[in-house]
């Protein structure tokens, strides 16, 4: 039986990188995300290319979605061995931290706090029996560099990063692996790449090639040297 990673949040940019990275070591990859007909494209696009790629429709804004969805996604593959969460949309925005309220850290929490914790919730109990296991987290820098004008989903990613450090440590002792890699610029081909492309021409700055990002991904599940990945490497911190 061929290991399986999941994709949470799949889409057309990183989401499709990790899954053709993966797949190129013996993977096969289950697709998660919330609009079937993309996310169908998707699958036929990996599927023709060899790959064995199943989908999952999910909204990953109600984390009382989550189990099912694991559930299914070993129904079809038998196990789970790697987690790649990141869900980030065109439907999330940064914002001056003098303009965010409570029901703007409400609407976005789940998708980029709670939802990971139960994902990873879900498939510990795996890992453990099997003594190996990969959770792979995606943010933006501004949860390790906070910025003026650039909060709103930066302290939800922060917050879930503050998680993903402590959950390193502890997964290390069943033999697990939490990594996050924390992007500082748009990526090419996702929603929110085009959508800065398009909004802001003069100030997006070049967009990251997912393939890259994906490469780190790699790199850092076999590894298991770091907990964190900053691209690009910033010059001065």
């Amino acid at each position: 039986m061929s290991k399986v990673i999941a994709i949470f949040g799949a889409g057309k940019g990183l989401g499709a990188s990790v899954a053709r990275r993966f797949a190129r070591e013996g993977f096969s990859v289950a697709l998660v995300a919330r609009g079937k007909e993309r996310l169908d494209a998707l699958v036929g696009q990996l599927k023709a290319e060899g790959i064995d790629a199943a989908g999952f429709t999910a909204d990953l804004s109600e984390p009382e979605q989550v189990p099912a969805t694991v559930q299914a996604i070993r129904d079809r593959f038998g196990r789970i061995d790697v987690i790649e969460y990141g869900p980030i949309s065109g439907e999330q925005a940064f914002s001056p931290a003098t303009r965010v309220d409570a029901a703007t850290l409400r609407k976005d929490s789940p998708l980029l706090l709670l939802t990971p914790v139960e994902v990873l919730r879900s498939v510990l109990a795996e890992w453990t029996e099997r003594g190996d296991g990969a959770f792979l987290m995606t943010t933006g820098y501004t949860a390790v560099e906070p910025r003026p004008y650039m909060s709103g989903v930066g302290p939800l990613m922060a917050a879930a990063r503050n998680w993903l450090y402590s959950l390193n440590g502890e997964l290390s002792a069943i033999g697990a692996y939490a990594g996050t890699l924390s992007v500082a610029a748009f990526i090419a081909g996702s929603d929110m790449g085009e959508i800065a492309a398009a909004a802001m021409p003069d100030t997006a700055g070049p967009l990251m090639d997912p393939d890259d990002l994906a490469d780190h991904y790699w790199d850092m599940y076999t590894k298991r040297d770091r907990i964190e990945q900053l691209h690009p490497e910033p010059s001065v911190r």
